[in-house]
């Protein structure tokens, strides 16, 4: 599978509550990127985990997108409407060795250095009478990419050490499959994200390969700190985005991006703004941020 030629980006929130400051900051970098370079722009919503998601939350993520004028080029995707594809994707893995079921406890494998003491890499079981877990077996690497932002990245990447869990023993799909099988399917071509999920870029590739596709470029952009200089996020409760003053929500994430716009922005709309900011949108600006 060769990546397609027009650029194809997304942003793709979990509803575990409202859009804040920091989520607005990735959606806007990823928006501007997009349309800078002509290309379309997508809304994902990665509702994979019911426990930790308020039934209110993706209206109010959607609600607050549509108030600061970042309407998607295409349908909104939900990762829960797309549990077959991820169970196709896992059966393929199983299938060709690259994945296997794991019964092992967390506290198990940290009282063994991430090995798993029950060989479970090696047990070609179809079955266990216990719960278990299916995790990507990766493979020793050093692996090599190029950030957009950041420049040559590389990690080492263990083997069993690493194997990223695929399928959780409650039955709930995880992330990192999830979004490699979504970008695949949408057609990602580029991928802009906050630089706390960095790390698990190598193990991505590693997967996208797996099923024989072309992994996306990626820009890893600084994550928005709190005044404690913790990430913000809804664990450490970032308020929610005010969605009646979206002009100054915007005007701020653009400052935050180092894009400097000019203070009349302020006394301008929406879609003033965000004309302003694909049309001067600089990259490599956010790149000298201090966070």
């Amino acid at each position: 599978m060769t990546i397609q030629s027009r650029y194809r980006g997304r942003f793709a929130p979990s509803p575990t509550g409202p859009l804040h400051f920091g989520s607005l900051v990735t959606a806007l970098a990823s928006y501007l990127e997009a349309n800078s370079r002509h290309g379309q722009w997508l809304v994902r919503i990665e509702d994979l985990d019911p426990l930790r998601e308020p039934p209110e939350a993706t209206g109010e993520i959607l609600n607050s997108l549509d108030a600061h004028g970042l309407f998607p080029d295409e349908p909104v995707c939900f990762q829960s409407r797309r549990h077959d594809a991820y169970q196709e994707a896992i059966e393929r893995l199983l299938g060709s060795g690259r994945a296997y079921r794991c019964s092992c406890s967390r506290k198990q494998l940290q009282a063994n250095n991430g090995r798993h003491p029950q060989n479970c890499r090696n047990r070609h079981f179809a079955t266990l009478d216990e719960p278990f877990a299916i995790r990507f077996a990766l493979d020793d690497e050093q692996s090599r990419w190029q950030d957009q932002l950041l420049g040559p990245q590389q990690q080492v990447v263990r083997a069993e050490i690493d194997d990223p869990v695929i399928l959780r023993k409650e039955g709930f799909f995880a992330y990192q499959l999830a979004v490699v099988v979504d970008d695949i399917e949408q057609g990602i071509t580029d991928v802009v994200r906050g630089s706390d999920l960095l790390d698990m870029t190598a193990q991505q590739i590693q997967i996208y390969r797996a099923l024989d596709a072309t992994p996306p470029r990626w820009l890893h952009i600084p994550v928005i700190l709190n005044e404690q200089g913790q990430k913000l996020s809804k664990q450490n409760h970032a308020p929610a985005l005010d969605d009646a003053t979206p002009v100054n929500n915007l005007f701020a994430a653009l400052n935050a991006l180092n894009q400097q716009p000019p203070q009349s922005l302020l006394a301008g709309s929406v879609d003033q703004l965000l004309e302003w900011g694909c049309k001067h949108w600089k990259r490599r600006a956010v790149h000298l941020t201090r966070r």
